[in-house]
């Protein structure tokens, strides 16, 4: 029997893209916003103006995004009840405000999660430190380590 051979399809090949946030750095975020859930109802009251999805977009951060990260399907909440079109959004809201030009240097996992937060200044208000407090002990112990913990302190502090 003579040994098949194997042929390799160069146009099979898929190249994976990742957007302008780090994919551990986006997860963490999530993953602090909602638990990476997406939240049912869709939104809620935070700060007097609704905030939406598993990122909990609101309607200005969204149209910021748009400015670098295209149409967005044309609708803030579509865009929130959608995980790809979250991503984008946050992606484009990065590449507009965590930049070098802005930072004055290349930006981070900190910047991120900062301006995501706090704005487009977030990266330099105390007010956003413990949010990234919060990323970061998601990026060293995995997604869920910051609600495991929430959930331990709330349950010791009931018992």
């Amino acid at each position: 029997m003579s040994p098949t051979p194997i042929i390799l399809f160069a146009s099979l090949l898929v190249v994976v893209h990742a957007g302008y946030v780090p994919d551990a750095c986006m997860n963490c975020i999530c993953d602090v916003e909602t638990n990476c859930r997406m939240p049912d109802p869709l939104c809620h009251m935070d700060g007097g103006s609704p905030s939406c999805g598993p990122f909990q977009l609101k309607r200005a951060y969204w149209l910021d995004a748009r400015l670098k990260g295209g149409d967005l399907m044309n609708d803030w909440q579509k865009c929130a009840a959608s995980w790809t079109c979250s991503r984008q959004c946050v992606d484009g809201y990065m590449e507009r405000y965590a930049v070098r030009s802005r930072l004055g240097h290349n930006p981070t996992c900190e910047d991120f999660s900062r301006i995501h937060n706090g704005g487009p200044n977030g990266f330099k208000m105390a007010a956003t430190l413990a949010y990234w407090e919060r990323v970061k002990k998601c990026l060293v112990g995995g997604p869920g380590l910051y609600q495991a913990e929430q959930h331990q302190n709330n349950h010791t502090k009931l018992g």
